[in-house]
């Protein structure tokens, strides 16, 4: 993961070569232009274009309803956890105003044994926390994968026609373009495409 964004500096390098080569070199004339064919150059409203596209991760998370679905249950669980967590320790704050109530009748030694068993049962409240958050955790990568492997499916059967070289992702904390043409921008056919392809999938 420490690589990840090298990578991305080295295929965005990439791209820039090619697009440098395109806009200054290949324009040279239209025999030369033409070699790429196909392959290289994609049709759009302005004539060939540039084979790149790019989607908009934050958008994706916001309108693809499989998305939604998942995380809201994940949120909903992580809630549910914390909640228990909160009780628990309402119930050791009951225990020991309770305890406190004795007054005068509280002995060293029984507030020294309250006081460990306070903290055994905190420690089991903190433990279970941990727990159901670890398996939590593990659930959530599951889903993740597994989201991935769906859009990645999609986007494969979509490029089949739309014969683009490289499919980039922008979002919070993952843009590495200064610039982006907004005609490349291919997130809203990525929603409707999601949203059909995995409503279809669930009857």
């Amino acid at each position: 993961m420490k690589n990840l964004p090298l990578v991305l500096n080295i295929i965005l390098l990439a791209a820039v070569g090619y697009l440098y080569y395109y806009n200054f070199l290949g324009k040279k004339s239209e025999a030369g232009a033409a070699k790429f064919g196909s392959s290289y150059l994609t049709k759009g409203g302005n004539g060939n274009r540039p084979p790149l596209a790019y989607v908009e991760l934050d958008s994706l998370n916001q309108n693809i309803t499989f998305i939604k679905e998942r995380r809201r249950e994940l949120e909903a669980e992580m809630k549910a956890i914390e909640q228990e967590q909160e009780n628990g320790y309402k119930g050791l704050q009951a225990q020991k105003e309770s305890f406190l109530k004795r007054g005068a009748a509280i002995t060293e030694e029984s507030a020294q044994d309250f006081q460990g068993k306070l903290i055994d049962q905190q420690q089991k409240i903190d433990a279970k926390k941990q727990e159901l958050s670890q398996k939590l955790n593990e659930k959530s990568f599951i889903i993740m994968d597994d989201i991935q492997k769906k859009l990645k499916e999609f986007l494969t059967a979509y490029n089949e026609d739309k014969k683009f070289m490289y499919i980039f992702t922008t979002g919070t904390g993952l843009d590495y373009m200064v610039f982006k043409d907004s005609s490349l921008n291919i997130t809203n056919d990525v929603i409707k495409g999601m949203n059909t392809k995995m409503k279809a999938s669930s009857k």
